[in-house]
């Protein structure tokens, strides 16, 4: 459905996009994954035909995007970083405008109104001033906007920013119901548990250039150590042989605080009872063990060097 090919574009010394690309396949979410001024939403808005960037070139369903009056634009929906609506007017005639603008009229943009208010969840509101919503109502209204014309593909930049947990994970519901759909969803954040929780694929990109690109689980895979083993260590005292255990081919990392053992490891299936049974021969004795992930947050700080929200 989309593919970005090369693309360069520059603010007078500033790099926004240094050859950028990647590609979104119909009814897959793909995260632009970065910390604020990575080039995220200069990305948005080279993909919305908004921007021209300087070299390289978007491709929407096979053919290169255009000027302002591309047919190919119909299918794109823009659910921009701030909120574009009009306080005074009512949400009905919020999308009523937007909806004109789109060349929607009659029973169409009725029922595209009443589809749009429902799947986001104000239908009820539909009559009352937005100017009256809060912050997390109005981006759900910005996002049935974007809806209107049943667009292939969505652009969402950031759309949850200031909002509260219960219209987030509102949020959250109508975009995973539109990727049922088969839409194709292009969704910038730099909050971790939302990439980790709609995206299918992850684009990082840090300082203009994309430093990886793959899944949540191929991401995990770049990473010295993938797992964490924790064991409670029922006889943990000083002297406990940290270097030795370190010295095992499959140990990543070791780190002993109090009773609590953490071992990083890349192969948790293959290579924790190796690992446990190494404690249990020299008399290390535990009554329990747990597990944990990698986190997306030291993924990138291990591929960038410094934290996400830097």
């Amino acid at each position: 459905m989309l593919e970005v090919d090369s693309i360069r574009k520059t603010y007078g010394n500033i790099v926004a996009a240094d050859g950028v690309s990647f590609r979104a396949g119909a009814g897959e979410t793909v995260g632009l994954l970065g910390p604020n001024g990575a080039g995220k939403t200069t990305m948005v808005s080279i993909v919305a035909g908004l921007l021209r960037p300087d070299s390289g070139q978007v491709l929407i369903g096979g053919r290169p995007l255009g000027g302002d009056t591309d047919p190919a634009k119909r299918n794109i929906g823009l659910v921009p970083q701030n909120i574009g609506l009009y306080g005074q007017l009512s949400a009905r005639e919020n999308l009523a405008l937007f909806g004109a603008l789109y060349g929607l009229g009659g029973a169409q943009r009725k029922r595209a109104i009443d589809d749009a208010l429902r799947l986001v969840g104000l239908s009820d509101r539909g009559k009352d001033a937005v100017k009256t919503f809060s912050g997390g109502m109005m981006r759900r209204l910005n996002l049935a906007a974007a809806l209107l014309h049943d667009p292939q593909m969505l652009l969402l930049d950031e759309p949850t920013v200031g909002v509260d947990p219960q219209s987030r994970n509102a949020i959250f519901d109508n975009l995973e119901t539109l990727k049922k759909r088969g839409k194709t969803l292009l969704y910038t954040t730099h909050y971790m548990e939302e990439a980790e929780r709609l995206c299918d694929r992850l684009v990082i990109i840090d300082r203009g250039k994309v430093v990886a690109d793959d899944t949540l689980s191929g991401l995990h895979r770049l990473m010295p150590v993938t797992n964490l083993l924790i064991v409670d260590l029922d006889n943990a005292r000083d002297g406990f042989p940290a270097a030795e255990l370190r010295s095992l081919p499959e140990v990543q990392s070791v780190e002993i605080r109090d009773k609590e053992l953490k071992i990083g490891l890349r192969d948790l299936s293959s290579e924790s009872p190796r690992v446990l049974q190494w404690l249990v021969d020299r008399g290390w004795k535990f009554q329990h063990v747990s597990s944990e992930r990698a986190s997306l947050e030291t993924v990138f700080l291990t591929l960038t060097g410094r934290s996400l929200r830097d």
